[in-house]
């Protein structure tokens, strides 16, 4: 038996996660810890949370993993500059500064970290990571793996077939061919930010008609054995890492969207960018349906596992599941870089002979609340504090009354979404309050929609039943009749993000509290950060947020927090 950590870093939102014995112990983003969104840096708070967690000193640690290999990521840098000369010339420092100053090292800066000898620290293959990160946790004995992202060392997109302790490689698309890059050459178009700004290119496509297909579709081509290759005179990541797309894609599609001024899709403008949106997730379905297919096709499995950062549209991933070609799917809860230090942890407890990890049915992997901490901060500020018998009962009322309000419970979640640790609730039929979350406390687009968390008994929505819905990774169908009761997470095509909490998670109180008055058990649910920001980690960061936020209530634990009347 073993103890491996697992380290992603260097990229963007990176992260440590902690195996002994085969057993996750704590997952946590360095992000939630440092507070700054997306953080790349070497995650050494996330670490030294870990082994906490754990009960653990560093040079107990019978491994650590890195999430990729530093000097293959070095060498395709550094030839694809070579390639583009004299086109990369300015690129040359930058990238040296990158690959030399920091990740050429990483393995000796997590010995020293660590206080470990530098023999027991290690790489796994960047696909690898997210391939175990997905099957190994999905608990399925047997399955397809997809992996799909911007690009590792090399791979952009890989087919995996996981048997018992066995992942095996069964096909691969390499750089500059990548899906995850074409997404995110067009989401710099429509004015978002890369690597951030692809989850509102998802809920803006649903505002949009795809009348750009034909057009979009000059910028990838498609083979009937579900490969791809991008049309590179119009993407210049291979280029300039700077801007990802070429003029030449807005000669195409017409001009850019400028980052500055707020959307109104009742514009022309911005109606025709929804639509851009619209087309864009078209062809994006597409070229995934039809790796799923192959998938399915080179394993003859009847489960689909899926990780990289491409792997979070759920819209996509229900398209997936609808198509009929798989009996269960799983989508590792941070499939993005974060997913990867799971996986190297994992790939490197099977190589410890460790027996694989229960499977993931809670991502509360985080560092636990401290209630104490959270009202000694708020009894200093002046805000209200009052203890209630019966936290789920005080919460179900006040959501009834339209009132927002947050719930800080044990440790903080695992991935991008907030599952009910730390999260923001509200009524699922009201509109306007929907609008208010997204104006005065989220302050985001109008278009970003919002989930639904609801018991696994519903009977609001179709295709429940599967693996991704307990972590927000699928959309679902509302039935018609439960539309009107679930305005305001009903995405405008009758779909929404559903959540389905099994019993003892987080939300089962209140929604069980709220079945037992007689109402429907869902609530809007969304997670608790403001604009930029990552999601609250500690109590004082959710004190920090009811201070600054236009929130009615917030609940750690059993203590309700307000500000003074």
């Amino acid at each position: 038996m073993a103890a491996v950590l697992g380290v992603s870093a260097y990229y963007h939102d990176a992260a440590a996660a902690l195996v002994v014995d085969g057993q996750v112990v704590a997952a946590i983003q360095e992000e939630r810890l440092s507070r700054i969104k997306n953080d790349p840096s070497l995650p050494v708070r996330a670490i030294e949370a870990c082994l906490r967690l754990g009960g653990i000193e560093g040079p107990e640690l019978d491994a650590v993993v890195f999430y990729e290999h530093p000097y293959a990521k070095l060498e395709r840098v550094m030839v694809e500059l070579v390639r583009g000369f004299p086109f990369t010339l300015r690129q040359f420092p930058r990238a040296l500064a990158g690959q030399m100053g920091t990740k050429l090292w990483v393995l000796d800066q997590l010995a020293a970290c660590c206080s470990v000898p530098r023999d027991r620290v290690r790489f796994c293959q960047h696909h690898e990571s997210h391939a175990a990160s997905a099957f190994y946790a999905s608990g399925y004995d047997a399955a397809a793996v997809l992996t799909v992202d911007g690009v590792g060392e090399q791979v952009t997109t890989a087919i995996w077939h996981g048997e018992g302790r066995a992942l095996r490689c069964v096909s691969e698309i390499h750089y500059p061919h990548s899906l995850g890059l074409f997404y995110a050459a067009l989401t710099a178009y429509l004015g978002f930010p890369v690597n951030s700004g692809e989850h509102e290119v998802m809920g803006l496509a649903s505002y949009g008609e795809p009348r750009f297909v034909e057009e979009v579709e000059r910028l990838i081509s498609v083979e009937s054995d579900g490969s791809f290759a991008l049309s590179l005179p119009h993407f210049a990541h291979h280029r300039d890492p700077r801007l990802p797309f070429a003029s030449s894609l807005e000669r195409l599609l017409g001009p850019r969207r400028a980052r500055r001024g707020g959307w109104d899709l009742a514009s022309e403008g911005d109606r025709r960018y929804a639509d851009v949106a619209a087309s864009l997730q078209a062809v994006t379905e597409r070229v995934l349906l039809g790796l799923s297919a192959r998938a399915a096709e080179e394993t003859g499995e009847a489960a689909l596992c899926l990780a990289g950062g491409v792997a979070l549209n759920a819209v996509a991933n229900g398209r997936m599941w609808e198509q009929g070609t798989w009996s269960r799917m799983f989508v590792q809860p941070a499939a993005g870089d974060a997913g990867g230090a799971l996986g190297a942890a994992l790939v490197g407890a099977r190589e410890e002979g460790d027996p694989p990890p229960a499977p993931m049915r809670d991502v509360a992997l985080g560092v636990p609340l401290d209630v104490g901490r959270g009202v000694a901060l708020a009894e200093q500020l002046g805000l209200r504090v009052e203890r209630v018998e019966d936290p789920a009962q005080v919460m179900a009322q006040k959501i009834l009354e339209g009132q927002v309000v947050a719930q800080c419970v044990g440790r903080f979640e695992w991935g991008p979404r907030a599952l009910g640790q730390r999260s923001l609730l509200a009524a699922p039929s009201d509109v306007a309050l929907r609008e208010r979350i997204n104006r005065s406390v989220k302050y985001r687009e109008p278009f970003r929609p919002f989930a639904p968390a609801t018991l696994r008994s519903t009977t609001m929505f179709d295709g429940v039943d599967n693996d991704m819905t307990p972590f927000m990774t699928t959309v679902c169908p509302v039935r018609a009749e439960a539309r009107e009761a679930l305005a305001a997470v009903t995405h405008v095509d009758g779909t929404a993000r559903v959540q389905t909490v099994r019993p003892g998670g987080a939300l089962e109180p209140l929604l069980s509290t709220l079945e037992g008055m007689g109402h429907a058990p869902v609530v809007l649910n969304t997670s608790l950060n403001g604009a930029g920001e990552p999601i609250v980690a500690s109590a004082e960061d959710a004190v920090a947020f009811l201070v600054s936020h236009a929130i009615d209530g917030l609940f750690l634990e059993d203590v309700i927090l307000r500000r003074p009347s």
